[in-house]
């Protein structure tokens, strides 16, 4: 009901308005016409998916609000004025405020009579957050902050009537984090950027000059700001993904209907294998990133029940929930907005000239969906993230316990496995899942023993174990989906066997992927007879999977043709 709401709201509101004016909708110029759309989707409650009921939100579980950014997806730049009233502009509040902050701010957010922003982001510290330069001294009196600075790519900062803004206070190491409202006073904004996609979206510059701060409006504890940013991140980090499941499925759906009403040399361009090829890997990707985004929210939404049953309190619950799947997060922001931005390049290739014409709005599509590969951190920075985490997890404080990991590895090097032989649904697949895991294990050991503290320098190495994590864990996000329906005697038989070619297509790219991958590291660290016994150990366990990925590609869009696009 949600999703269907949401959809519905955009194909009206946002798609009424036509292609023609949708693409050319300024967000200073248009911005009376944004916030009327911005109106009335607060008086759906759409701006307050995430705010607990109490506080005049919805109070939706977290996988339900990841459906919610899925849903959004259609309404090209208006969804990131939605996402972040929903996401980054209420969650700290939501997440951290005290119940005297929630209670004075969050009912004015999700009925829509505040925007709200996030403002992390200055010009000498985008990745680098925590080496801002904003300031907040405490007055002579205790009563006030007095806070001063500038942030930049400030979303719906042009409208937003409070702005959650991370700054030092005196001279700590840390950022702290406080709740702003425009009615201060010392705020100033710029002009809205002029940007190359998401146009519609209020995109501004921020200086805050001398704002007096009440002291109660600290948000959060003195110093933990930029772990808030950081948690605050992972959430925008999987919606991201979650709303590139809403973009790729659009883009297939318009992208199918051209290529079955396109005529070229007496019949359909959809009955082309170069056309199909496209269509198939499209539909293949998006259900390994679909499988990952709802299976981690699942999991974020059990953690979070664990959390509460067990005695934290409702903030602490929803904070460390999240933070548990922050490698995850950042996974999946990394691959879904990788995939999103293929998606509509192949829709443009798909399209041909039209698709470069402004006119069928597919080239806006485009450049909007260029901009999800650079906020909620940088593609690169979310690939070196994820390692991070996994380094600390693994090390620091022990919570992955790698013992338990290590016991399949033997199988992993030394099985003589022979996939003709497997016996069971998948057994052939999951056993090559494992493979990854494993090849992942000793490539990352291998690498740590050898460069120790210095690995953390070598970039490219650490992106290179990033994508072999990644393909990881999204090749089993899709299988065990795909078990999952097979177990369930209500599954239709063909949309089952469409699933299992999709997740069988997304593991032969994967394994690519995760070979040319695993072999870049080990040339970039390895040599002599380690580097020769690791690349024979990457050929065995990262080998060729016998399918046939014409046919199976060919299988999958067949089935998009023949339904009109990814419904199920």
């Amino acid at each position: 009901m949600i999703l269907n709401t949401v959809r519905d709201f955009m194909l009206k509101e946002v798609h009424g308005l036509g292609i023609a004016k949708v693409a050319s909708l300024d967000a200073e110029k248009d911005k009376d016409l944004v916030l009327e759309i911005f109106h009335k989707a607060a008086a759906l409650g759409l701006c307050g998916v995430s705010i607990d009921e109490k506080f005049g939100g919805l109070g939706l579980d977290f996988n339900t609000g990841l459906l919610f950014t899925e849903g959004l997806a259609g309404g090209f730049s208006f969804a990131t004025t939605i996402g972040c009233q929903t996401s980054i502009g209420s969650l700290p509040i939501a997440w951290y405020g005290t119940e005297e902050q929630k209670a004075n701010y969050l009912p004015k957010i999700a009925s829509g009579e505040w925007g709200c922003s996030y403002c992390l982001t200055e010009p000498g510290a985008g990745s680098d957050a925590n080496s801002g330069k904003s300031r907040a001294v405490l007055n002579a009196e205790g009563t006030h902050y007095i806070l001063n600075g500038q942030k930049m790519w400030i979303t719906n900062g042009g409208f937003a009537e409070v702005f959650t803004v991370f700054a030092k206070i005196d001279d700590d190491e840390k950022l702290s984090a406080f709740i702003v409202e425009k009615a201060f006073g010392g705020i100033e904004l710029g002009k809205e950027e002029k940007k190359m996609g998401i146009k519609a979206s209020s995109t501004v510059m921020v200086f805050f000059n001398n704002v007096k701060v009440p002291k109660d409006n600290l948000l959060g504890e003195r110093g933990k700001g930029f772990n808030m940013a950081l948690n605050i991140l992972n959430s925008g980090r999987i919606k991201i993904a979650a709303g590139g499941c809403g973009g790729m499925k659009f883009g297939l759906d318009k992208t199918v209907e051209y290529a079955k009403n396109r005529i070229q040399f007496n019949k359909p361009i959809g009955d082309f294998g170069a056309i199909k090829q496209k269509i198939g890997k499209i539909a293949s990707e998006l259900f390994a990133i679909e499988s990952g985004v709802y299976r981690t929210g699942a999991n974020v939404d059990r953690k979070h029940a664990d959390l509460l049953k067990n005695g934290s309190s409702e903030n602490d619950a929803k904070i460390n929930a999240m933070r548990e799947f922050a490698i995850e997060c950042a996974i999946l922001k990394v691959q879904g907005s990788e995939a999103m931005c293929n998606t509509a390049d192949e829709a443009i290739q798909i399209f041909g000239g039209m698709g470069y014409s402004m006119e069928t709005g597919v080239e806006m599509a485009y450049r909007d969906a260029r901009i999800t590969k650079i906020y909620e951190g940088t593609n690169e920075i979310n690939r070196m993230l994820a390692l991070a985490e996994f380094y600390k997890r693994a090390f620091a404080t022990k919570e992955l316990k790698l013992a338990d990991a290590k016991s399949f590895l033997p199988k992993a090097i030394f099985s003589n496995y022979n996939p003709f032989n497997a016996s069971g649904f998948l057994a052939h697949e999951f056993e090559l899942v494992d493979n990854l895991k494993a090849a992942f294990m000793i490539i990352t050991g291998s690498a740590g023993n050898k460069l120790k503290e210095k690995l953390v320098e070598e970039q490219e190495i650490v992106m290179n174990l990033a994508d072999i994590l990644s393909m990881a864990f999204l090749t089993e996000s899709a299988f065990l989906r795909v078990q999952k329906l097979s177990e369930n005697s209500a599954t239709d038989k063909q949309e089952l066997a469409i699933k299992t070619n999709m997740a069988k297509m997304y593991l032969y790219d994967a394994l690519t992927v995760a070979r040319n991958a695993a072999n870049t590291a080990i040339d970039s660290y390895a040599t002599g007879i380690e580097k020769i016994i690791l690349k024979r150990l990457m050929r065995r366990m990262l080998r060729t999977y016998n399918i046939n990925p014409k046919d199976t590609r060919r299988a999958v869009a067949d089935y998009m043709i023949d339904k009109g696009g990814y419904y199920f």
